[in-house]
């Protein structure tokens, strides 16, 4: 949701009710179990069922190794993120909803447009490797 899309109320206590944030958005709803059918939902598709065919590839050694290597970068990678949510203090500070907000409000000028080209052209590559993938293990 963009800037455009928030909540604010000008009584100060109403700001405080179960129904918004501290920073004017409604709050949000999830849970373990919606946040894990998301990642399970996104993860699952061309590049899960091209797993068998990568690790047949790779070999019983080399396979479940890269497999364990790429899995410990994805933890990492989650928790660098989550560390990004709030700029300044972990509990009230400044929410960051998008990579990009973090990327502004932690490195700041010209670094948010290198950030987001380096971005669009991960996701250029994810593509292409996806339809490779997927068209190999048909």
């Amino acid at each position: 949701m963009g800037e455009n899309h928030r909540v604010f109320i000008d009584n100060p206590s109403l700001n405080d009710s179960q129904c918004f944030d501290d920073d004017g958005r409604l709050k949000r709803t999830g849970t373990f179990w919606t946040a894990s059918a998301h990642i399970i939902t996104a993860v699952i598709g061309s590049g899960v069922l091209s797993l068998a065919w990568a690790i047949a590839q790779l070999g019983w050694i080399a396979g479940p190794a890269v497999m364990l290597l790429f899995s410990i970068i994805t933890f990492y990678t989650s928790c660098l993120l989550t560390d990004c949510y709030r700029t300044g203090d972990p509990v009230s500070g400044k929410r960051n909803y998008t990579y990009t907000q973090a990327v502004g409000s932690l490195l700041g000028g010209y670094k948010v447009k290198v950030c987001g080209f380096i971005q669009y052209v991960n996701l250029f590559g994810v593509s292409i490797g996806y339809t490779i993938a997927a068209s190999i293990s048909m």
